[in-house]
């Protein structure tokens, strides 16, 4: 049988601007479901894709991340363009998968994904949940923020902990394990509405629209009179420098993204290395992949927490793989509330 397959790619490199609608294009391409005789290959028909801020340093020309991580590779204009997301198999010559098998992995922006080797992908047990509950509070944003907030930040109890981007993907969930840890939790976003469901659903403590914020070093020693403990960093730039100027010694700093960098627009800031230095801080980067380990105890605790109504699940839906472009244009214009995945066709 054979399908009319679409997909989404960048019609060039994009430097130094954030993205634009105008900047990808949707194509098709003829595809044959059905794989040859003594291949291994996976064919997957996509459900959800993630939508995930990291993927404009691959649609850069040039990147170090692009050398450092193989999923981090630079993308080719032209290209069907790889990333996070859960399919059902519909032909699979690899005998660890069966046609009609549910799977999450790494497939494409694309309504159709061969999986070479099939070896990039997982069967998927949804345990009662939305499928697209396994691309976010169960998926590899939820581990990133269990992760980097327990394993990176180490937190006790009584501790003051600030998120930035406290509503997005990962934000969010930092905020409520923090809260399950009896940490005091302030997050920070940039509009009055994330504000108030910040300290209203999820449970913060308090939160700031830094968008109404003209000195954030004096903005956070307003909401941490007695410093910060913690801080789980999610944009980079004049936010962690005014951080650091705000951090308790011996606190710790996980960072998750740097968004407010990744385009190149606007000023860079760099914290102060005496405060790092006399405070003792650390602050270390992270990524998902080093914790994957990790996953099965991970899903097993959040699965628990999700059944008890211990963490609310934030998620921006977007339908069709026609509005992939639009998803992710709309990360960098703090569009979305909570994960942001798009919904490439029904279950």
């Amino acid at each position: 049988m054979e399908v009319t397959n679409k997909y989404v790619t960048v019609k060039t490199h994009i430097d130094g601007s954030s993205p634009q609608e105008s900047d990808f294009e949707l194509k098709t391409a003829a595809l044959n479901l059905s794989v040859e005789p003594g291949s291994k290959d996976v064919i997957v028909k996509n459900l959800y894709v993630s939508i995930d801020p990291y993927q404009i340093n691959r649609m850069k020309r040039v990147c170090s991340s692009q050398k450092l991580v193989s999923t981090a590779d630079g993308i080719t204009p032209g290209q069907a363009i790889s990333a996070h997301g859960l399919g059902r198999v519909v032909a699979s010559g690899n005998p660890e998968f069966e046609k009609d098998d549910l799977v999450v992995g790494l497939i494409n922006w694309e309504e159709y994904t061969i999986v070479k080797g099939g070896n990039i992908l997982r069967k998927l047990d949804p345990m009662g949940f939305p499928l697209s509950y396994h691309l976010g509070v169960l998926g590899l944003s939820g581990l990133s923020a269990y992760a980097g907030f327990v394993e990176v930040c180490k937190p006790k109890k009584g501790e003051k902990v600030f998120v930035s981007a406290a509503c997005g993907s990962v934000g969010n969930l930092v905020g409520q394990y923090a809260k399950l840890f009896g940490c005091h939790v302030v997050g920070c976003a940039g509009t009055k509405q994330k504000v108030e469901l910040l300290k209203g659903k999820l449970g913060f403590d308090d939160a700031f629209n830094y968008k109404e914020e003209t000195d954030l070093k004096s903005t956070l020693k307003r909401y941490f009179p007695d410093g910060m403990d913690i801080y789980f960093d999610n944009v980079g730039g004049k936010m962690l420098e005014a951080s650091v100027a705000n951090m308790n010694p011996f606190g710790r700093i996980a960072v998750c993204g740097i968004i407010s960098e990744y385009t190149g627009i606007g000023e860079r800031a760099a914290p102060d290395m005496i405060d790092i230095v006399y405070k003792r801080l650390k602050i270390q980067g992270f990524l998902v992949i080093d914790y994957l380990k990790g996953m099965d105890d991970f899903i097993s605790t959040m699965s628990n927490h999700l059944s008890t109504g211990k963490i609310h699940v934030l998620e921006d839906i977007s339908q069709g793989v026609e509005s992939i472009s639009s998803a992710f244009v709309g990360l960098f214009q703090g569009n979305n509330v909570g994960k942001k995945v798009v919904k490439v066709a029904d279950e």
